[in-house]
């Protein structure tokens, strides 16, 4: 067989979908964890959404459960509501729905100018540091324990 190679600079969603569907196929068929948790359908989102007194959006965070962990993938609150412990009240929210639908660790990435003061002062813990991403920064990922 011949194989033909093309490249191309510009975004193309179908093939992102097709190379994450294949990616998605190999871990099935190599991680039990992957193939079980796909087949229960067992990944339980968590939204928590943040409205203003004219119902807009001003932040939130979303988050997945699945295998004993959160993923806590996206935080983010407004300039306007920091500061008054909000962002730890939703944090708090996001964990303890996440005890209850079975999760006893959390996982998230941040970047160093980004929140990784406020993770550390809520318990969380960097275990993996990628330096000079971007330059002059780090990004971190960080987990806590919900036990």
């Amino acid at each position: 067989m011949n194989y033909s190679i093309d490249v191309s600079l510009e975004h193309n969603n179908e093939f992102a979908s097709f190379l994450k569907q294949m990616i998605r196929d190999y871990n099935d068929k190599h991680s039990p964890h992957h193939s079980k948790i796909r087949k229960e359908d067992s990944v339980h989102p968590i939204n928590i959404i943040v409205s203003g007194d004219d119902e807009q959006w001003v932040g939130g965070i979303s988050a997945e459960v699945y295998w004993d962990w959160v993923e806590i993938n996206d935080f983010w609150l407004g300039e306007e509501c920091r500061g008054m412990g909000l962002g730890r009240l939703l944090l708090n929210k996001v964990e303890t729905i996440a005890k209850e639908k079975g999760a006893n660790k959390a996982l998230l990435t941040t970047f160093e100018f980004q929140a990784r003061t406020f993770y550390e002062m809520q318990q969380y813990k960097v275990v993996g540091e990628i330096k000079d991403y971007p330059p002059g920064s780090s990004y971190y990922t960080m987990v806590k324990s919900l036990k």
